[in-house]
């Protein structure tokens, strides 16, 4: 669990009645973010993808976005026109429900949704629905496919997260790799490993979002595709998340850290 999710679970919204007991000990209470094998999970090499690209080159990404559209059988998609992409378990706690709020507005705008996965009934038959209603520009496939998620975070433009809940989370990392810029809600490992991007400071990785409010999602996804029409500032922006390092080297030292400490508390 990341940082942040340590400091919500000592609060009665996140804590599942053990938040008293969580406050008492928080000296004791550490949060390890997730690491990411990029052995797995890098665009330079992964086996999966119709091309390769990388930080100095990423012409291979127009590729990628090629071959995912064609997967999810959408044609017609303007270059100018970005894809949103998901990867998720289809459940409440991913946030789907601010989604299916906002579903009409968001194919108001000039945006190509895909989703790949699975789960809660009501959320599967949503997706169903929302696709046959604009085939023109939402796709899902209802399942989970290693090699389909591999196109979907390399194709994608943005990757979108709304979770109302995320004790670390991985698919926002393999998206900062693969050059994919990450719409979020802050909280837990999202709040941790996402910066909202500055465009006058060149700096920063994705767009967040902190209210319960649907609309509060709206917003960000707006922002971010404000942002997609300056070419320029968007390759800095994927550059600045492709630089970001989450290997399981860090977490691995903190464990170690952890474990170090335990010995000298009982020594």
């Amino acid at each position: 669990m990341s940082r942040t999710y340590a400091q919500e679970i000592q609060t009665a919204e996140f804590g599942s009645g053990l938040d008293g007991l969580l406050s008492r000990r928080h000296w004791d209470l550490r949060g390890i973010l997730n690491g990411v094998d990029y052995g797995q999970w890098d665009p330079a090499h992964d086996p999966k993808l119709a091309a390769h690209y990388s930080p100095k080159d990423l012409t291979g990404k127009v590729e990628c976005r090629r071959d995912l559209l064609h997967a999810f059988g959408l044609g017609n998609v303007a270059d100018t026109t970005p894809v949103l992409g998901i990867v998720s378990r289809f459940a409440t706690q991913k946030g789907f429900d601010f989604v299916a709020q906002i579903a009409d507005q968001m194919t108001e705008r000039d945006l190509a949704v895909v989703a790949l996965g699975s789960g809660e009934p009501y959320y599967e038959a949503f997706f169903r629905d929302w696709a046959a209603r604009r085939p023109d520009k939402v796709a899902v496939q209802i399942k989970y496919d290693d090699a389909v998620a591999h196109k979907v975070e390399a194709g994608s433009d943005m990757f979108l997260m709304p979770s109302r809940y995320e004790p670390s989370g991985l698919n926002q990392m393999y998206s900062l790799k693969y050059g994919t810029v990450p719409v979020v809600r802050a909280t837990g490992g999202l709040e941790d490993t996402i910066e909202e991007w500055n465009a006058e400071a060149g700096t920063g990785t994705g767009f967040k979002f902190y209210g319960y409010n649907p609309q509060d999602l709206m917003a960000a996804i707006d922002r971010a595709l404000t942002a997609f029409q300056d070419k320029a500032g968007w390759e800095t922006l994927m550059r600045n998340g492709m630089a970001k390092d989450y290997a399981w080297e860090h977490p691995a030292r903190e464990y170690v850290e952890v474990y170090n400490e335990v010995l000298r508390r009982r020594g």
